[in-house]
């Protein structure tokens, strides 16, 4: 168990909490939210040992292990692949180091043997003889293949990094599992095996993330860092985001009668309670559901942008785009060929690869950008465009403008202040921030500018390529509203789970064998059997 007493930190005359009093119980995984700079990594490093609170305490159950997902993905460069994970039970770990070293003395002594042999009883207590078998399974379930396991670390790109320091978290079974960011660079496969992993894990788990799928996949409880306290509510993501919402909803309707209010209270919470006989942890969320008090239930301070893209210039015909045989090359390297298909009125289109260099390809292709290609694509002649880039650098970089003079170059008809101001201030930049200068923008505050611009351009065709990079979940959650509500066509590519099964009615894989066209949500593509099979046909 962790006990946080009286806990408080503060950065000068900043408080990001104070006299946070929680309890951590095995059993369970809490979800660590709250607004960008509401202190969620800092703290996790308080429970960490790696920053100190300015006042009270946090406490562990004796004898208990930690183990934290690292942040430097420099610091076991000189240790082999599988070495670095075995160090994630450094007891463990010191046991295999010494018990080695006594074995390759040349003099070895009485005393050495004794030592020796407490190493080898506490080693064997340990299952320490399956260790490095345990730690190779890790790897493999987390795509580190087998080949890279006695490489040197430094030998891996930044991606394989991610997962082995992840694997180093997770090895050993800790008591205590420290994890901020944890699908950071994960594909999906990996991350509906990371989803499994932590769901059926029974110790204490917390857990930073900007995926609400994952959150409402692993998650029975949610630690909201809110108005400088920390509150830990039962549920999941939605759970929190969709109580406080209606908490929020009912605080504005003064004229409602209280019974009518709680009546409306246990209504919601009796059907995210049968909802959550749907979910991998149900029995225990479903429980603790149903003995969830009504007061628990409050409204958040957070702060959501405006994020609505139906201000069309004007109705989309009936062609919208036509694609066929698009081909794209890199250095030798076929990106993906043959790529034929077009788009339908009412489209929302998830493209999907399993190289995102090809995905980006793909709507630089089509939205104009690149010329270096071979087949072909029209749109229809009522289409209006906008097109949201992976990479925006070239739309900020050398820009010495503020915020309202850049959004004003991107208005065809009103450039008056107070107009574009409107746009800005949808996405939450208001007073004096208009007049920040683009060269200081953070990358959130820059993708809030792009999706300004998406807006007052008016299109009726929708491009995204990896739209919610460097958004916090109040954003995520309303692009994703926003998309949805949205009456044009969209395609768009997303690593975010409940985005993409949200928005798409259709998914297209690219591939360097052509495509794959399925007229179905993003759930039941990736659940299809028989799609699977025609996807491994696709990267053979």
């Amino acid at each position: 168990m962790i006990t946080v007493s009286n806990l408080s930190l503060r950065f000068g005359k900043r408080t990001l909490f104070e006299d946070v009093n929680l309890k951590f119980t095995h059993g369970n995984c809490y979800g660590v939210i709250g607004a960008n700079g509401a202190g969620k990594s800092t703290f996790m490093k308080i429970l960490a040992g790696e920053v100190d609170p300015t006042s009270g305490s946090v406490s562990f159950t004796p004898g208990e292990r930690m183990a934290v997902l690292n942040q430097n993905h420099y610091a076991f460069d000189d240790f082999s692949v599988i070495e670095t994970v075995l160090q994630g039970h450094k007891e463990l770990y010191d046991i295999m180091k010494e018990k080695d070293a006594i074995y390759m003395k040349e003099d070895f002594s009485d005393a050495d043997g004794v030592r020796a042999g407490e190493l080898e009883n506490l080693f064997a207590e340990m299952n320490g003889w399956n260790a490095e078998n345990d730690a190779a399974t890790l790897l493999s379930n987390l795509g580190i293949t087998e080949d890279k396991h006695y490489k040197l670390l430094k030998e891996l790109d930044g991606n394989e990094k991610v997962r082995v320091l992840l694997a180093q978290a997770l090895f050993g079974n800790p008591d205590i599992l420290i994890l901020d960011e944890p699908t950071n660079d994960l594909d999906i496969d990996t991350i509906a095996w990371l989803e499994d992993f932590l769901a059926d894990y029974q110790n204490i788990v917390l857990v930073v993330s900007h995926d609400r799928h994952f959150l409402d996949t692993v998650c029975t409880h949610i630690v909201d860092i809110d108005f400088g306290k920390m509150n830990i509510f039962t549920g999941n993501y939605s759970f929190w985001y969709e109580s406080s919402q209606l908490a929020l909803k009912q605080r504005a309707d003064q004229n409602k009668k209280m019974e009518d209010k709680v009546k409306e209270l246990q209504e919601f919470i009796r059907r995210f309670s049968a909802n959550a006989s749907k979910s991998k942890q149900a029995t225990s969320r479903k429980k603790a559901l149903e003995k969830i008090n009504i007061d628990e239930i409050k409204p958040s301070s957070r702060k959501y942008p405006g994020i609505m893209f139906n201000q069309m210039q004007r109705e989309l015909g009936d062609q919208v785009l036509q694609v066929e045989n698009l081909t794209k090359v890199v250095n030798g390297e076929v990106l993906f060929k043959d790529v034929s298909f077009s788009v339908n009125k009412g489209d929302k289109i998830a493209i999907l690869s399993n190289n995102s260099l090809a995905t980006n390809a793909f709507y630089d292709i089509i939205s104009g950008k690149d010329k270096d290609f071979k087949g072909e694509f029209k749109w229809g002649v009522t289409v209006v465009s906008s097109y949201l880039p992976n990479d925006n650098h070239d739309f900020f970089d050398g820009k010495s403008e503020n915020l309202i003079d850049w959004l004003r170059e991107y208005s065809l008809a009103d450039k008056d202040e107070t107009f574009v101001r409107g746009f800005l201030g949808r996405m939450l930049f208001s007073g004096e921030e208009v007049l920040k200068k683009c060269s200081v923008l953070s990358g959130g505050e820059k993708m809030r500018c792009m999706f300004s611009k998406m807006m007052l351009e008016g299109a009726n065709v929708l491009m995204m390529d990896e739209p919610t990079n460097h958004l916090d979940l109040e954003s995520i959650t309303a692009l994703n509203n926003g998309m949805v509500d949205f009456k044009g066509v969209i395609l768009f590519t997303s690593r975010d789970h409940e985005l993409t099964q949200t928005v798409a009615n259709r998914i297209i894989e690219i591939s360097p064998k052509g495509n794959l066209d399925k007229l179905m949500s993003y759930d039941d593509y990736i659940s299809n059997e028989a799609i699977k099979e025609q996807k491994e046909a696709l990267y053979k």
